[in-house]
């Protein structure tokens, strides 16, 4: 029989459907997977195990009374603990909402629920998404399962490192600057990003509004299609939700990429460029060549502006997003303040972490009176010409390819009191952020360690139907879904 913690969504639902596996078996065993090796990856916030096998149980009570059964039917499924899932705590990984139990779903957990899904647990992340290494949760630190000793990347670290360690076939994430693309790089998963306003936001605890987006990794990339098609399309409650209409991912997997343009960014090829990095993405580019796609340079001039605008933007947004968190209306509620100036001090001292006060301090800088036009309006014009960037690079290419990350992952602790240098490891994913398009992150090979090395795939403006087929095509030639990290079955 197949081992449900290394198959697919469809083989998963095809064993429900067929009735050789019942979804509480299924749920059971990812379960145990779960016991058997989260001590030590520490993936999971909370895992669900009554709700879980409950919502299994309805999917078992519908196939016996021949009740049509979702794309998602009996499919355990992972959520970042920034999206809203009612009746369960959602902490964003702060002490500051650290009991916080929201009445209502996130649109995109409330459109898996409705596919059938069983909702196995929330994961880890960084506080509120801010950071690349999941070192940042107030609770724990989530590792890598390919090695203990390194991080898993972030935020959405504890959503890749479930998929990866077998937990899940599948998990939501959300990126803001690189927080899914970041962490399916480094734990060898593929995971996509879409166009801003393809997934709705609804039920997403905000970190920087402009560039938040929800998205999901998968065991393959035909995993990640599957989710895309679920949780994709318009949201009335969502006012940056777009109406555009949602194409058939999986149906274009199969198409194959010969005939299509792909650029490659001279600018994320940096004379410092890890070489294990930079050799397994060339090789990943010299497949594509060889399934018939064509490959050109391109430029993309302004991308040494990106980070120190990422960084203007996101940390101004977040300043005005956590100003709600005040102790008075919901979360944690400092004890003993005289006043309610000290309410607020005492309160955001004690709930925030030191990462999140360093963004919230940045960004009330650079929003302050005397430094708003020095810094949030330049930074929204450099915004502009990045995009334009982009746009004129789509003129003459289908795609864009590059490197996700510019190593493999580092050892935890290495880079946590070093804010730059954990910055910097977004600098090939925050661009697309601030472009509003979509990218994915597939594995494209390991280092000599055995560390994953992922390959970003950027599309235009709602192209992520171009983006999956690109990527399952790479997939195929580069044979990675075999390759599993060292934790034992």
């Amino acid at each position: 029989m197949t081992d449900p913690s290394r198959a697919t969504i469809a083989e998963l639902r095809d064993l429900v459907v067929s009735g050789r596996m019942s979804a509480s078996e299924i749920c059971k065993a990812h379960l145990g997977r779960t016991r058997a090796v989260d001590d030590r990856v520490k993936a999971y916030r909370s895992v669900l195990e009554r709700q879980a096998l409950a919502e299994a149980d309805a999917v078992d009570r519908a196939r016996r009374e021949s009740r049509p059964l979702g794309p998602l039917a009996g499919v355990p499924i992972a959520v970042k603990d920034v999206l809203c899932t009612q009746g369960t705590p959602t902490t964003c990984g702060s002490r500051i909402l650290e009991n916080f139990v929201p009445y209502y779903d996130a649109t995109c957990v409330a459109r898996l629920r409705e596919a059938g899904a069983v909702i196995i647990g929330k994961t880890n992340m960084d506080e509120f998404a801010m950071g690349s290494s999941t070192e940042n949760s107030a609770f724990e630190v989530t590792r890598n399962p390919w090695d203990l000793t390194r991080v898993p990347g972030g935020s959405s670290g504890g959503s890749a490192a479930a998929v990866a360690a077998g937990m899940v076939p599948a998990a939501l994430g959300t990126d803001t600057g690189g927080s899914i693309r970041q962490p399916a790089a480094l734990c060898g998963v593929p995971g996509l990003k879409p166009t801003y306003g393809r997934v709705s936001r609804y039920g997403l605890v905000a970190f920087a509004s402009s560039l938040d987006q929800a998205g999901p990794f998968g065991r393959t990339v035909a995993d990640v299609a599957r989710i895309l098609q679920v949780i994709a399309g318009h949201d009335p409650l969502d006012s940056t939700s777009a109406p555009e209409p949602v194409p058939d991912y999986l149906g274009g997997l199969e198409r194959g990429i010969a005939g299509l343009r792909i650029g490659v960014p001279k600018e994320y090829f940096p004379a410092g460029l890890d070489a294990e990095v930079h050799g397994s993405v060339r090789a990943a580019l010299a497949a594509a060549e060889r399934l018939g796609a064509s490959i050109d340079e391109v430029s993309l001039p302004h991308t040494e502006y990106a980070i120190p605008t990422y960084y203007i933007i996101a940390t101004a947004e977040a300043s005005s997003n956590l100003a709600r968190y005040d102790g008075v209306r919901y979360g944690l509620r400092a004890a003993g303040a005289p006043d309610i100036a000290q309410l607020f001090r005492k309160t955001r001292n004690a709930g925030f972490g030191a990462e999140v006060k360093r963004r919230i301090m940045l960004g009330t800088y650079v929003l302050s009176s005397g430094y708003y036009d020095a810094y949030y309006l330049k930074g929204q014009k450099v915004r502009t010409l990045i995009r334009r960037d982009f746009e004129d690079a789509f003129r003459r290419v289908d795609l864009l390819i590059t490197p996700t990350t510019p190593s493999a992952a580092f050892r935890i602790g290495e880079k946590v009191d070093d804010p730059l240098a954990m910055y910097l490891s977004d600098i090939f994913t925050v661009t697309i952020n601030l472009a509003g398009l979509p990218g994915m992150s597939i594995p494209c090979g390991l280092t000599r360690d055995g560390l994953p090395i992922g390959a970003q795939i950027i599309g235009p403006r709602f192209g992520e139907d171009v983006v999956l087929r690109a990527a399952a095509a790479l997939e195929g030639a580069m044979q990675f879904r075999d390759r599993h990290p060292p934790l034992p079955r």
